[in-house]
């Protein structure tokens, strides 16, 4: 789709590799293949993405949601990954901006109070930790996707969970990096929309 659209460098937020990636045969040889043929460079940057103060995927979807004051959040190894807001709002309110926001369905858990006053974000694949989120004195937390037992969990820790799609909630920072450097050297880009659904 990026060689059909012209591209030349792809910006990306999950990666080619994840660990060791050999033989280089089948369908890795081919994406790779392709893209050496193709010239397409690509650019991938998870956690860094996600964790930018600006252009990261959890700044964004914050100022997307409306939370203008945010504090670092979600301590993983030493370093805040995501992002809180302290503001007041209705949960159901809440989940209608989310889905809005994401332009996809929100699973929401409601495990907390009516009125959401503490919301935690990280966006991608952290609902496994909502213990952390909770612990972080959080009522509510929004991320993209969790695990089934979450559901008890967060009833048990007394914190609502809004489930906005691990893929939908990790288009922002891409978007953002895109523009910015587009404003910067004067090129055009575009965003290629994939959706998982999940």
């Amino acid at each position: 789709m990026a060689i059909d659209e012209g591209a030349d460098l792809l910006l990306v937020h999950h990666g080619l590799f994840w660990g060791a990636s050999h033989p280089w045969t089948g369908k890795r040889y081919e994406l790779i293949r392709t893209l050496v043929e193709n010239n397409l460079a690509i650019y991938s940057s998870h956690l860094p993405l996600d964790m930018h103060p600006e252009l990261g995927n959890n700044a964004q979807l914050a100022a997307a949601l409306g939370f203008r004051k945010v504090e670092p959040f979600f301590i993983e190894k030493g370093q805040a990954i995501g992002l809180q807001a302290s503001v007041k709002v209705p949960r159901e309110k809440l989940a209608r901006k989310l889905e809005q926001v994401v332009g996809s369905r929100v699973h929401l858990i409601s495990g907390g109070p009516e009125t959401c006053r503490s919301i935690g974000i990280v966006t991608g694949g952290a609902g496994s930790h909502l213990k952390l989120a909770a612990d972080e004195g959080v009522d509510t937390f929004i991320t993209g996707e969790g695990p089934h037992w979450t559901y008890a969990l967060a009833e048990e820790l007394g914190i609502n969970v809004l489930y906005g799609g691990h893929y939908a909630t990790e288009t922002f920072g891409v978007k953002a990096l895109a523009k910015y450097l587009s404003d910067k050297f004067k090129v055009p880009w575009v965003f290629i929309d994939r959706p998982t659904g999940l």
